[in-house]
């Protein structure tokens, strides 16, 4: 699989598929998501950042590099007292790919060690690539495997790992993750829900490849998940701006944080699918990251933040999103998350 990473930060499990795939429009895609297509089965139109957004993104990088990058050091430490240096990272693509990278990086700078780093894809309810998970068994002990991806909104995907693995004697459900304001997982960099400034774009802050892709009629028995390389947009590629960006902000002293939640982001969330009277929960996504790509993907019904963070310049990237898209905002008392985006019921088609 092509993308503008370099091979020695990681190798893409993936099939190549790039022009075989109509990329859809937004409504278009989520009226066929919300009838029972499933979204694997098609790949977005790439949202094309405004220069005012831009503006805010590079504020965000600024800003917020040095607590990314702090969570970076703290995690990987965590890695490396849990695992070891045989550690073999596996990032869930696409957004755990430049994580991945960082972590990779930083063990590197620190231990003196160069772990590999591969990328694969996990599909809710599709499941892991299992031709990706024979090929990673083929080289490395099962119990060398730790999955990484960049941040947890409510679990789903950690809920999907779980299931899929009990299929591979000896892997580890557990994953890696920057942030976990959900509270479900140890091996996190923070329990805050701090903003990554990846999560601002989309494959042009990810080597310039589509989220993954899988329908039987392109995707053979024995290929690995598909993803398309936009190579188009290499003129506005910040894959490794970004990397760069935290990069400088390493640190070797990763102080430990004090920073808990209590109770669980999930139950949070059915708290406001109650209050909002949201009968299927995909459609609420908490948390920093996973509320700016309901606004870079899906069709929002609303934003809420949580009052204490009205004005915070750490969320100022998605009250442009949001006043560019025409998506109300409201302030509403959150714990676990700072913000929280909500998904346009749609009739059905």
């Amino acid at each position: 699989m092509r993308s503008s990473y370099c091979e020695n930060d990681v190798i893409l499990l993936l099939k190549d598929i790039t022009g075989l795939v109509r990329p859809q429009p937004t409504e278009e895609r989520e009226k066929l998501i919300q009838a029972g297509k499933h979204y694997c089965e098609m790949l977005p139109v790439e949202y094309v950042p405004t220069e005012k957004y831009m503006e805010v993104y590079r504020e965000a990088l600024e800003n917020y590099s040095e607590a990314t990058a702090l969570a970076v050091g703290r995690l990987a430490d965590k890695i490396m007292a849990a695992k070891g240096k045989d550690v073999v990272l596996v990032s869930l693509a696409r957004a755990g790919i430049p994580i991945g990278i960082l972590i990779k990086r930083y063990i590197r700078l620190k231990y003196k060690t160069d772990v590999p780093h591969y990328s694969i894809s996990i599909i809710r309810g599709r499941g892991i690539d299992d031709n990706a998970m024979k090929f990673l068994l083929g080289k490395y002990r099962p119990q060398q495997l730790l999955f990484v991806d960049g941040w947890i909104g409510k679990g789903a995907i950690l809920n999907e790992l779980k299931k899929d693995v009990a299929a591979y004697e000896g892997v580890s459900a557990d994953i890696a993750v920057l942030a976990d304001p959900a509270n479900v997982t140890d091996l996190c960099g923070t329990h805050e829900d701090i903003l990554i400034p990846s999560s601002c774009l989309n494959s042009t802050v990810s080597g310039l490849v589509s989220r993954t892709f899988l329908r039987s009629d392109i995707i053979g028995e024995h290929d690995f998940h598909g993803a398309v390389y936009y190579g188009e947009l290499a003129d506005s590629d910040l894959s490794y701006e970004f990397i760069h960006a935290i990069e400088k902000h390493f640190r070797q002293d990763a102080a430990y944080e004090d920073f808990a939640v209590e109770g669980l982001g999930a139950d949070e969330v059915t708290e406001i699918a109650g209050a909002f009277g949201i009968k299927d929960i995909n459609l609420i996504k908490p948390g920093i990251g996973e509320t700016t790509r309901v606004l870079l993907r899906r069709v929002p019904w609303k934003v809420l933040i949580d009052e204490k963070y009205r004005e915070d310049r750490e969320l100022s990237h998605i009250v442009r999103l949001a006043e560019e898209k025409g998506v109300p905002i409201e302030y509403y008392p959150l714990k676990h998350y700072k913000c929280c985006g909500m998904i346009k019921k749609l009739a059905d088609t």
